[in-house]
């Protein structure tokens, strides 16, 4: 019981340390303007290698196609996105353009 209390107690350390000190150290340095204006653009970078290759690949192979449902609605979810910038807009403009092109 006192090994797996351990482990516990290592594994919070492990997942707090390291996100404590950057929070920490941000928070009494000044960051420069165009490194702001550049740290804006990384989540909508992180967004984008996220789903990329979900609506680029099926079966573990590269599928560019008109086929490729998934690709077909992504083009109206980055009309939406790009337009209203409403995130749950956005995702359930594509679960009904999935929904209706696996139902076509």
């Amino acid at each position: 019981m006192a090994r797996l209390l351990l482990i516990i107690l290592g594994c919070a350390l492990v997942t707090y340390v390291p996100r404590f000190f950057p929070i920490y150290i941000l928070t009494r340095i000044k960051i420069p303007k165009a490194v702001a204006v550049w740290l804006r653009y990384v989540p909508a970078a992180v967004l984008a290698a996220l789903i990329a290759p979900g609506i680029t690949t099926a079966e573990g192979r590269f599928y560019l196609s008109l086929s490729n449902s998934y690709l077909l609605a992504s083009i109206p979810v980055f009309f939406v996105a790009w337009r209203t910038r409403n995130m749950l807009l956005s995702v359930c403009t594509g679960m009904a353009a999935v929904l209706v092109l696996q139902l076509v």
